[in-house]
């Protein structure tokens, strides 16, 4: 069985979700609409995707789905803003194409450019609102220019007294005023800050630096109250460093897969600001890119997780519709006080399933406490997972998808915790479940047992 998309996901001019094409063509009027790629997800991708273990097939479906999502989006901020700004801003990108595909590729699906992009968009259709942020393009371009390393000269304007080159870095000019970029405008000077690469990471930034990297204030855009940290010391990098290298050894050592599968599909790592309730965060629109608080290595490792697991749910929704529910806040999730829509349990179910699998893995290895973390949060996936199954509102692909993490769920079964730590943890959240019926009796029959 394949599963097709009602919407297709392309970037506008033939490119299809399995070639490795560059920028999107300016569109004319003239130009059809029918060149739309569909992505076909056939049933054994989506029930990789669904046991949230790492597989080859599932981590090329997200990573074409993003490519194929953030050139659409370009596509439709070059339709929107036509202009000679516009247009020598994107000369200066394929230029550097030319050169060097993969830093373009790198500056445009860097997860920030994908926020500018939808913000930029949402603004140039809201003309009431605050204008859009054409400039950036322009840094965009520079970025790209400077590590495709061609002679190039464009002008740009500081915001704030800075100038953010993404993937790069900040520059921060001697004056007031617009600042003339060349090819020699990026070197090991005062005036430039790198942004921070995380140790022992092929590809993974620390980013405190882009103004994108989650949505402006007064966006709804992002989970609420989640705050970014300004930009960092050398002594909060180091902090970081040493946490990031921590966690990636644990993820290594305890579950190579999934430490494989983070390596592939995280680019950046956005800090989040003291005093954040959550800790760990990830925004659709920052698609490869986590938000997380500091925090111990284990504690980290199980962040980046469940984090990256709520990036390729959405990247599967993206092309595959998994229920039509609407955004009423109705359900039980064992690991918030809240009720949660449909939508939220999903996204919760999903990634703590995987946190189950990973805590499995990390008992099987030895590691301390690692069994009654298992116990605990495979307890909560199984409570909830009836309700996901007989929602009447998932749809025919979303129920194979939850089938088929209902599937994963009970093959843990095959290496249970010792003595009574499962039957210990589904007697604690059955109490937790009444108490919390309790407190929420309108919502009680939505809470199948």
């Amino acid at each position: 069985m394949t599963h097709g998309t009602d919407t297709g996901i392309s970037t506008g001019t033939g490119i299809s979700p399995d070639a490795d094409t560059g920028l999107p063509a300016q569109r004319t009027a003239a130009t059809p609409r029918q060149d739309l790629a569909r992505f076909a997800v056939t049933s054994h991708t989506l029930r990789a995707l669904a046991s949230t273990e790492p597989s080859e097939e599932g981590t090329r479906l997200v990573r074409d789905v993003r490519r194929s999502k953030r050139l659409l989006l370009l596509r439709a901020v070059l339709d929107a803003a036509p202009g000679a700004e516009t247009a020598e801003h994107w000369a200066l990108l394929e230029e550097a194409e030319r050169q060097d595909p993969a830093a373009v590729h790198d500056v445009l699906h860097y997860p920030a450019t994908g926020v500018w992009a939808e913000e930029t968009l949402r603004r140039l259709h809201a003309p009431q609102g605050p204008p859009p942020d054409l400039g950036h393009l322009g840094a965009l371009a520079a970025a790209a220019a400077l590590r495709a390393g061609i002679g190039f000269k464009t002008t740009l304007r500081p915001v704030n007294g800075r100038l953010v080159l993404p993937t790069l870095g900040l520059l921060r000019p001697q004056g007031p005023g617009r600042l003339a970029l060349t090819e020699r405008s990026w070197g090991d000077t005062a005036d430039v800050l790198p942004l921070h690469a995380l140790p022992g990471a092929a590809t993974t930034s620390l980013d405190d630096l882009d103004p994108y990297r989650v949505p402006p204030p007064g966006t709804a855009t992002g989970p609420a109250a989640v705050r970014p940290a300004r930009r960092l010391t050398p002594k909060g990098h180091k902090r970081w460093d040493i946490q990031w290298s921590g966690a990636h050894t644990l993820l290594g050592r305890y579950d190579s897969a999934r430490a494989e599968e983070i390596g592939l599909l995280l680019r950046s790592v956005v800090p989040l600001a003291g005093g954040s309730r959550s800790s760990g965060a990830t925004l659709p629109a920052a698609a490869g890119s986590v938000l997380a608080r500091a925090q111990a290595p284990p504690a980290l490792a199980a962040t980046l997780v469940h984090e990256v697991q709520h990036g390729k749910l959405a990247a599967l929704a993206d092309v595959l519709t998994l229920h039509t529910a609407d955004r009423t806040p109705r359900h039980w999730a064992p690991w918030r006080a809240d009720p949660r829509p449909l939508e939220g349990l999903l996204h919760g179910t999903y990634a703590h399933l995987a946190l189950a699998g990973y805590w499995q893995h990390a008992a099987l290895y030895g590691a301390r406490g690692a069994w009654a973390q298992h116990a605990r949060i495979r307890a909560q996936v199984a409570a909830v997972l009836p309700a996901l199954r007989a929602h009447p509102a998932l749809t025919v692909t979303g129920r194979e998808f939850v089938d088929g993490m209902a599937t994963a769920e009970r093959a843990m079964d095959a290496t249970p915790p010792p003595g009574d730590q499962h039957a210990a943890a589904r007697r604690t959240l059955e109490r937790e479940r009444r108490a919390w019926c309790e407190a929420h009796p309108e919502l009680a029959p939505f809470v199948r047992v």
